[in-house]
């Protein structure tokens, strides 16, 4: 694994962590790993890199301010994806976008199922699935609860499985 590819898996890690506690991506995270993601590629490949890194970042950051804009994602995001370009650069970024746009249409979709009429019916059968210890070991109970309410859910839900598909695809 390479240094911006490790910068990253680091940088995913801490934001889902906080994107799951609390839905927020603190600005020191991201602004950090993006100033780090620009000094690396200065110090590695000079001014061409530091190039490289900057397209890298608006990559990463214009399609998902206009998500933003939207209202379909919040500011940290749209950061956190800046930083990941500046690391791995406009095609690795956008990829990733890719893939975390399609996971996130899946985590809809079953957020749109859990929200129907029939759906809350069919899933009260298998809440009852939850009070048994393997299922509230695995969350289940929690999941059931959060799909019910129509809350928007944590985007790192969708970029985590984006990266491990293109990382697994990349290898």
């Amino acid at each position: 694994m390479t240094i911006p590819f490790a910068a990253v898996a680091i940088l995913l890690l801490a934001a889902f962590y906080t994107d799951l506690k609390s839905m927020t991506i603190p600005n020191l995270l991201t602004v950090s790993f993006l100033a780090g993601g620009f000094f690396f590629a200065l110090l590695s490949d000079g001014w061409h890199g530091l190039l490289l890194s900057l397209g890298g970042a608006a990559a990463g950051f214009i399609p998902l301010l206009v998500l933003h804009l939207a209202k379909g994602i919040g500011a940290g995001d749209v950061k956190l994806f800046a930083a990941i370009g500046a690391w791995i650069g406009t095609m690795a970024v956008l990829q990733l976008m890719m893939y975390a746009i399609l996971y996130a249409g899946l985590v809809g979709l079953l957020l749109l199922v859990f929200n129907r009429p029939f759906a809350r019916r069919m899933t009260a059968g298998l809440s009852m699935l939850t009070s048994l210890p393997l299922g509230s070991r695995l969350g289940a109970s929690s999941w059931f609860t959060w799909a019910k309410s129509g809350r928007t859910f944590p985007f790192m839900l969708a970029v985590a499985p984006g990266a491990i598909t293109m990382w697994m695809l990349t290898i």
